[in-house]
């Protein structure tokens, strides 16, 4: 055992070990118990138990917060999906901000920061990290560490000193390493529903925010009333916000799509084979072409998905109403629109034949870009119940409504009908001629 004092931690020897070897070595006749004990005594003089001895510490107010992430599940719209919990809590207080994002880039990892000083009104001029590769690009002896060069600019704009731990030694940051656990079991159990991200992380913020009344064991002050002790020593923010975005300049290929990231994003036809810029935010992707916006998606995360919005293709569709049914843009959109369209598209394809219908059809979904998808669909429930049979039909409802104009329709049918004049008295008119 004396010998191990130069070995690995995880390649001394275990009591079980010693154990097994005096019996193997030494035909050794004793209990495991006594030689169990005299292990533990053994190590403890010889300084190898491996146990640390920890010293008692109180945290100075508004200096040091703690950043960790940890992982957690949510039902969001309807989809069990793995998301990445972000964790910022302050040494003093132990208030703290949680927050859900898709994945550990450096962008998330940035709004969660900007997030971070945002809720706590200033910026810790200490945070504590492991040594996580969006900040550490190499770490060397001791608490040195070389910087990944966008990270120490964000820390730099903000003007806080980064603090790593020591490898293998989360205590140093147990505090926040227990609120990950904390925050899985207190605020995603039961497994949240959500329709998007940002409501969860909106339902998780009220969360943080009532964690204000709580007194953490062994404190005479609730976690607001320390908040309120260190608030003043936090750093100003600075007025203008860390610009957390990405540029690339990319080339919209044959399906009028641009891949950032293994992901690819609409924009409309009439830029296919044109060179766009693409800006990137940690939530949204937007494309321009020259100064002009032509493009706004919510960010894809993962491989090979595609953003396909049906505005972008209505217009070739409308000259190729061949490829109507096998469209991707349209079988996505397809699976979820409401039954009154589907009526409405098989009631224009019976009336004006399967080629005319579609593009009726398509003058109606074209209506989409500038109206509510409510008022729209309103008035496709009117222009069916009224026998109506054209896209202008929907188009005047819609537009009378929104102009408070609106008047009821009843069936063509059920409309008062006069019969035809007769035409032949005009030939006795001028004598009979």
């Amino acid at each position: 055992m004396k010998d191990d004092k130069d070995r690995p931690k995880k390649q001394r020897h275990t009591a079980v070990r010693v154990f097994n070897r005096l019996k193997q070595e030494h035909a050794f006749q004793g209990s495991e118990t006594t030689v169990r004990r005299y292990v533990r005594e053994a190590k403890l003089r010889l300084g190898v138990s491996g146990r640390e001895v920890f010293i008692p510490s109180d945290p100075q107010t508004g200096v040091e917060a703690e950043v960790d992430w940890g992982n957690c599940i949510a039902i969001l719209g309807g989809v069990e999906t793995r998301l990445k919990l972000f964790c910022m809590r302050s040494k003093f207080s132990g208030k703290h901000l949680v927050r859900c994002y898709p994945c550990e880039r450096q962008q998330a990892f940035f709004d969660g920061h900007i997030k971070g000083f945002s809720f706590f009104g200033g910026v810790f001029p200490v945070l504590i990290y492991d040594n996580l590769t969006t900040a550490v690009q190499k770490i060397l002896r001791g608490k040195n560490r070389v910087l990944q060069e966008s990270y120490d600019k964000f820390r730099g704009y903000y003007n806080f000193e980064p603090r790593f731990c020591n490898r293998g030694q989360g205590h140093e940051k147990g505090g926040v390493e227990g609120l990950v656990g904390y925050a899985r079991r207190n605020y995603m159990v039961p497994v949240p529903k959500s329709d998007s991200l940002e409501e969860l992380n909106q339902r998780l913020l009220k969360d943080c925010l009532s964690y204000g009344g709580h007194q953490i064991g062994g404190r005479e002050h609730t976690v607001n009333e320390l908040y309120e002790k260190e608030k003043g020593d936090l750093l100003s923010l600075p007025d203008i916000q860390f610009s957390n975005l990405e540029t690339a300049g990319c080339k919209v290929d044959k399906y009028s799509t641009v891949m950032v990231d293994k992901n690819r994003y609409s924009v409309p036809t009439a830029y296919a084979y044109c060179k766009v810029r693409v800006v990137l935010y940690v939530d949204e992707v937007e494309i321009f072409y020259g100064s002009k916006k032509i493009a706004s998606h919510g960010r894809l995360f993962g491989n090979n998905k595609w953003s396909l919005l049906p505005e972008h293709y209505l217009e070739l569709i409308l000259k190729r109403p061949q490829a109507f049914e096998s469209a991707r843009v349209i079988r996505q959109w397809r699976s979820n629109w409401p039954v009154c369209l589907e009526r409405l598209l098989d009631k224009f394809c019976q009336k004006q034949g399967y080629t005319k219908g579609v593009k009726e059809f398509i003058l109606v979904l074209m209506l989409y870009k500038g109206h509510s998808a409510e008022a729209i669909e309103s008035a496709v429930e009117t222009a069916l119940s009224s026998g109506a049979g054209s896209s202008q039909a929907v188009k005047h409802i819609l537009i009378h409504r929104e102009c408070g104009r609106d008047q009821s329709f009843s069936a063509l049918e059920n409309w008062q009908t006069f019969p035809a004049p007769d035409v032949s008295i005009y030939g006795q008119i001028g004598g009979g001629r």
